[in-house]
């Protein structure tokens, strides 16, 4: 692991550049199936958000898709495929957009998309399942820095949130594999440990649900039939407002397709790779 800028960054193999974009509930753990995978024909990168992992916390304003272009920069990588899981997925669209000729193709897994309005019947969703099992007046506190987090808060909130997203809201999250359940709410824990006990970053994006058909990277959308209902539907616009776009679905899958299911997620990348023209 290197750090670039304050962002913590690691490459594996060597070929042509893919760079992997972690979802907004976890850091670059969640692609080590993915890695091991590709490293033998690609050049991997993996890297943590400003704020996650092992990255620095943001010194001010964080334009996510800015310091995508900038790691690729740094590692002298002038096109890449880039592959994003949640709002990893939206700021690797927000990266092809800001400049097309550093792109050779998207994967967007489970994606969010700036610019989308999540539907009033999922925020009420999220406060019953999620924000609910920490009492509010703490809540609040917690998300204005205005205390402490308690240990058990925090572990009853990435349990919560881990249940209702990466399990799904409509299965039991005993169905999860135990390895992956441990790593996401262990992902989530450290992120929710140090988001509740730093200052809020101002985050900048280029809406860009209004601007997909600019899009000309080939793309390849994976979607989890049984993530949030909401977030299927962003892969649905996803497939239909960007030209040519694949849509995959996995069943028994929830928010987080790489670690859930690798096997899949892997050979839908390979094929997708080896799809995409490389000088």
């Amino acid at each position: 692991m290197k750090k670039i800028d304050g962002l913590a960054v690691e490459e594996h193999g060597d070929g042509p550049a893919v760079v992997l974009v972690h979802a907004g509930i976890a850091d670059r753990r969640m692609w080590h199936h993915q890695v091991a995978h590709l490293a033998p024909t690609h050049r991997v990168i993996t890297y943590d958000w400003r704020g996650h992992g092992d990255s620095d916390d943001p010194p001010g304003p964080v334009t996510h898709h800015l310091d995508l272009l900038a790691v690729m920069d740094a590692l002298g990588v002038q096109r890449a495929a880039l592959v994003g899981c949640s709002m990893g997925g939206s700021y690797a669209v927000e990266a092809a957009l800001a400049q097309p000729h550093r792109v050779r193709g998207l994967a967007l897994i489970s994606s969010g998309l700036s610019g989308h309005t999540w539907p009033p019947e999922m925020i009420a969703q999220v406060r019953e399942r999620v924000h609910a099992v920490v009492p509010a007046e703490r809540l609040a506190a917690y998300r204005e820095r205005r205390a402490v987090p308690r240990p058990a808060d925090v572990a009853a909130y990435a349990r919560a949130h881990t249940a209702w997203q990466v399990a799904g809201p409509d299965r039991d999250p005993a169905e999860l594999d135990p390895q992956v359940w441990e790593l996401a709410v262990d992902m989530l824990t450290r992120l929710l440990t140090r988001q509740w006990s730093a200052p809020a970053p101002v985050e900048h994006d280029l809406a860009a649900e209004a601007r997909l058909g600019e899009v000309t990277a080939p793309t390849l959308v994976i979607n989890g039939l049984d993530d949030v209902p909401a977030i299927q539907e962003v892969s649905a616009v996803l497939a239909r407002g960007i030209a040519g776009a694949r849509r995959v679905d996995l069943p028994g899958t929830g928010h987080l397709p790489p670690l859930q299911r690798p096997a899949e997620v892997n050979a839908a990348l390979s094929a997708w790779l080896r799809s995409l023209r490389w000088p």
